[in-house]
């Protein structure tokens, strides 16, 4: 009898540790995310459950209790520059995504210091960096597997999108890139090498500020010596922003001469249609 023990726990000893060698595909998988963003990017990490035929959000995910956005661990983003969430400041570094589903379709969106928590387990509303509600909006089809990802991405914002189910959430995230952009500007401006075409396409496009634009393209293109076409059409679209049709033209033909000497189709199309838009 003692034989026949000492047998079988030999036997399902074995059995656990072979059984203990298998990998199986996890059933949240985790998913990383870098998005260049703004002048550095953002990092998202977190766990992706799935629906299972599975009606989640009251059932799964009770309305109005802190949810981890996702499954295991706390859901994690880390921002390398400082950025604006939701009208509040957020400096550079790490934190915990949390967020509250209620029943209106509002959420509370939680940024928390905790990115190291296990999930909901060790949060502290002492943590908080902030908290701040957001409607969501319900999709044509349901999302079957839980997805967070960057989009409507500009210069200077993108949406954080949460989707789930048939619902989501967008957070918008701005970055602050104007006050650097200009102050790099400023510097190389005042150096022997001048940076005369990225200084027009900032106070261009980031300040505004066309006659500046207008001063600094014409810089380029002197400091070019053969005027380059793309040069001379980026002055035409200036001189036609600050209502300069006569000059805009003028450019716009020059242009397109230029770039019928250096065979770019492209660029003779795009001064043929501002010509017309001009008349």
């Amino acid at each position: 009898m003692k034989k026949l023990s000492f047998a079988f726990l030999l036997c399902a000893f074995f059995t656990i540790s072979a059984s203990s060698q298998i990998r199986m595909p996890a059933p949240s998988p985790t998913e990383f995310i870098r998005q260049d963003f703004g002048l550095s990017s953002v990092e998202l990490t977190y766990s992706r459950p799935s629906l299972k035929g599975r009606n989640v959000f009251g059932t799964v995910v009770l309305y109005d209790s802190l949810w981890r956005t996702g499954a295991n661990g706390a859901t994690k983003i880390k921002f390398n520059d400082p950025v604006e969430i939701l009208g509040h400041k957020v400096d550079t570094g790490s934190y915990a995504i949390y967020t509250i589903p209620h029943e209106n379709g509002e959420w509370t969106i939680v940024l928390n210091k905790g990115f190291n928590n296990s999930g909901v387990s060790g949060y502290q509303q002492s943590d908080d960096v902030f908290r701040a509600n957001v409607q969501s909006t319900k999709t044509s089809n349901k999302i079957e597997t839980f997805t967070m990802q960057f989009t409507n991405i500009k210069p200077e914002s993108c949406d954080l999108s949460l989707m789930w189910d048939n619902v989501m959430v967008n957070v918008p995230i701005k970055a602050n890139i104007k006050d650097k952009i200009r102050a790099q500007i400023e510097s190389a401006l005042s150096s022997d090498k001048k940076p005369y075409w990225q200084a027009a396409q900032f106070y261009n496009e980031y300040d505004n500020n066309k006659a500046k634009a207008l001063q600094m393209v014409n810089e380029a293109i002197n400091q070019s010596g053969k005027p380059p076409f793309f040069m001379v059409y980026y002055k035409a679209k200036i001189q036609k922003d600050m209502g300069d049709k006569k000059g805009a033209v003028a450019s716009a033909k020059q242009s397109m001469e230029l770039a019928k000497e250096a065979g770019n189709s492209d660029y003779v199309l795009l001064n043929e249609k501002l010509i017309k838009e001009l008349k």
